[in-house]
């Protein structure tokens, strides 16, 4: 057999040899607190004050009027970020989402926040759940819309 003829035969039997093993995703759980999500430089520019948000179990000012759920799943690139910065991205992202869609139905809070990765709910009164993968990482989060007394 010729040289050339042997190597493209071993590199053959090595990408078939590479297709047969299992596909290994990174899905790292890393918990952080919503008030570094809201102390983040960045939080400054793109929330105002005017929708505040509250976790389930957290204290929470008496609400007067609940006006529906949503549910946000928001991702980041995660390709040479910390996993804490890339969850605390994805994060504010979805603040930003829930205080739009806040306004526009006239809340002034929401509150119940909850984690709710892949429809699963993890709770906590002080943190977000995040998961970060070698390529992307996400957070996704359950609230109500609601207003609350000031």
């Amino acid at each position: 057999m010729k040289p050339n003829k042997f190597l493209a035969l071993a590199a053959v039997a090595g990408l078939c040899a590479c297709a047969t093993l299992p596909a290994v995703a990174r899905d790292t759980v890393v918990k952080i607190t919503l008030q570094s999500v809201l102390d983040m430089p960045e939080a400054g520019g793109k929330l105002d004050g005017s929708v505040k948000f509250y976790l389930a179990g957290s204290p929470t000012p008496k609400i007067l009027e609940k006006l529906g759920d949503d549910v946000g799943n928001e991702k980041t690139n995660s390709v040479g970020k910390s996993a804490e910065f890339a969850c605390r991205w994805a994060a504010l992202s979805g603040l930003i989402a829930f205080q739009k869609h806040a306004k526009e139905k006239g809340a002034n809070a929401v509150v119940d926040m909850v984690s709710y990765y892949k429809k699963e709910v993890s709770s906590s009164p002080t943190d977000i759940e995040c998961h970060d993968g070698a390529i992307v990482t996400g957070v996704a989060l359950k609230g109500t819309y609601a207003k609350v007394a000031k």
